[in-house]
This record gives structure tokens, sequence and C-alpha cells, in this order.
């Protein structure tokens, strides 16, 4: 994936809470902005204290190669494209 991808999806407003999917299979959820940090090659990620929503309790690196996909987080079906045929 590249930085970019990981931005597009920080900079939508209204801001919309995403799912990254790692390719260990483990994923991070992104709930607010300013708890992702986008690099040239890897991103990090705050998990934020369920106690303050915008505290992180740790902070995890994820590579940008070993991420698979991102999905929104309120579980809808992104809309799909329509081909031409």
């Amino acid at each position: 994936m590249r930085p970019e991808d990981v931005r597009e999806h920080l900079d939508r407003r209204p801001f919309e809470a995403f799912r990254i999917c790692m390719s260990d299979g483990e994923t991070f959820d992104v709930s607010h902005p300013d708890l992702c940090i986008v690099a040239r090659s890897t991103i990090y990620v705050g998990v934020p204290d369920p106690k303050r929503r915008l505290v992180a309790v740790r902070v995890v690196h994820c590579a940008l190669i070993h991420i698979t996909r991102i999905e929104p987080l309120d579980g809808r079906p992104r809309r799909a494209r329509r081909r031409r045929t």
C-alpha cells in the first residue's frame, strides 16, 4: 500500500473511522485521524485508551507493505464502481 492511500482515508471530511488489515491477520482500528501518523514506508497507529478517546495507551508500527486492505469501521461496504459493458 502507498502512503497516499492511507492519507486519503485520513483526509476525508467528514472523517470516517476505518480498519487497517495486515497480512498476518491482525487489524487496527483508526477511530480519529489524530491517532495515525503516515511515514514513507510505515504508519504508526495509536491504540486509544478506552476511557480517553484521543489518548493512546500504546502505538503500533505497521509496515505499509504488509497492509492488505483498509475497510470502513461502520461495517458498510464501500460502493463498488460500475464497470462499463
